[in-house]
């Protein structure tokens, strides 16, 4: 058996599809048992839970080979470091795996922890079934890519794994979790979910980690296998509101049409993160399109009101264009959403006033906006 554990990274009233570990036990080979303990429900202690799990399958046909663990920067992390502390010390002969962003990001540092074993960057499916034959005595760990160990005291960082797209992936075993116990209320609805429909980005903002992982370029699932799997959620659980997790939903037009065409018949209020220019780029054909499928917010990463700090970071932006976008949201009824990063390292007083003054201007020509 296979554990997969989100740790905490949210109150439990928060709690959303753990969409990670799903994607990396639906692509386990056939045969291989496997369980989420998700430190975000109410009443989860993870580390309880785990042992639980080792301690009832030690000595029997099926016991627990090993712990794997998605772990992002933040408030995860923090909960992740003595949750695999402790569970290395309770079960020294048992594999800690880890992935997701900060392993991916910072393998060194992940791997210096004792309690860490093994570091699976990047996209994980494929690394992770192949680092079960590692673990089995069938294969060499160097020569799996994307894998990352120590050896003799040096760090071993395989070298990157190229990454497939949602279609090549098996879709979301929501048969493994209580899916209505995940439904929350939020603003789209009272039984609101989470999808991801795309894999990266295409675009090269030099702050970003998800441009770090995958590079500069997106994958996107066939807006009918999308649309099918939506379907599941609202006609056997009532979902009502879904916030989409790509990285950048709208890229090609004639995609967005499709997808929003496809999803308008179920009555989904939703929200997803775009970029300003990608979607000043569609007419004003698609934009009804989209607002008719249901599209009720849409976040948008503004960064700053300073053309020179944009062009420092790589956002391809100009400030003229978001407030454009704030005037075409406003135009078709959708809510943005900006995001802003304040402080610029070099003239941090002036870039904060400068930032606080250009919102001003994006709340003048849509009071609607969140910032």
């Amino acid at each position: 058996m296979i554990v997969l554990v989100n740790p905490r990274a949210t109150r439990p009233e928060n709690r959303r599809f753990p969409l990670s570990v799903m994607a990396i036990g639906a692509a386990l080979p056939p045969g291989i048992s496997w369980e989420i303990v998700d430190g975000n429900r109410p009443g989860c202690n993870p580390l309880e839970d785990v042992a639980a799990l080792i301690e009832s399958r030690a000595g029997g046909r099926d016991p627990v080979r090993a712990v794997a663990m998605t772990v992002q920067p933040g408030r995860q992390l923090v909960n992740t470091v003595p949750l695999a502390s402790r569970l290395k010390q309770r079960f020294p002969e048992i594999p800690i795996v880890w992935g997701g962003y900060f392993p991916s990001l910072y393998p060194k540092p992940a791997l210096n922890a004792p309690y860490v074993d093994w570091v699976v960057r990047g996209q994980g499916e494929h690394t992770f079934n192949e680092l079960l034959e590692v673990l089995d005595g069938r294969r060499d760990p160097k020569t799996v890519p994307g894998l990352a160990f120590r050896h003799d005291g040096e760090y071993w960082i395989g070298p990157e794994r190229r990454w497939v797209g949602p279609d090549e992936l098996p879709p979301p075993p929501y048969q493994k979790i209580d899916v209505d116990d995940y439904l929350r209320p939020t603003i789209l609805g009272e039984r609101s979910g989470v999808y991801q429909a795309s894999m990266g980005c295409p675009y090269g903002c030099n702050f970003c980690g998800v441009i770090s992982v995958l590079g500069s370029r997106e994958k996107f699932e066939a807006p009918a296998r999308t649309v099918q799997h939506l379907v599941y959620l609202v006609q056997r659980h009532g979902m009502n509101g879904l916030h989409f997790y790509d990285s950048n939903f709208f890229v090609k037009e004639e995609h967005a049409v499709e997808l929003c065409e496809r999803m308008t018949p179920l009555g989904l209020s939703w929200w997803c993160e775009a970029r300003v220019d990608a979607m000043l780029r569609f007419n004003d054909a698609t934009w009804r399109i989209i607002r008719r499928s249901g599209l009720k917010m849409v976040f948008f990463g503004a960064e700053s009101g300073s053309d020179e700090v944009l062009r420092k970071m790589n956002k391809r932006l100009t400030s003229g264009e978001t407030l454009e976008v704030a005037a075409k949201t406003r135009e078709h009824g959708i809510i943005p959403e900006f995001s802003f990063v304040l402080g610029d390292p070099d003239e941090p007083e002036r870039e904060l006033e400068n930032t606080l003054a250009f919102i001003r201007k994006i709340k003048d020509i849509n009071p609607h906006s969140e910032i």
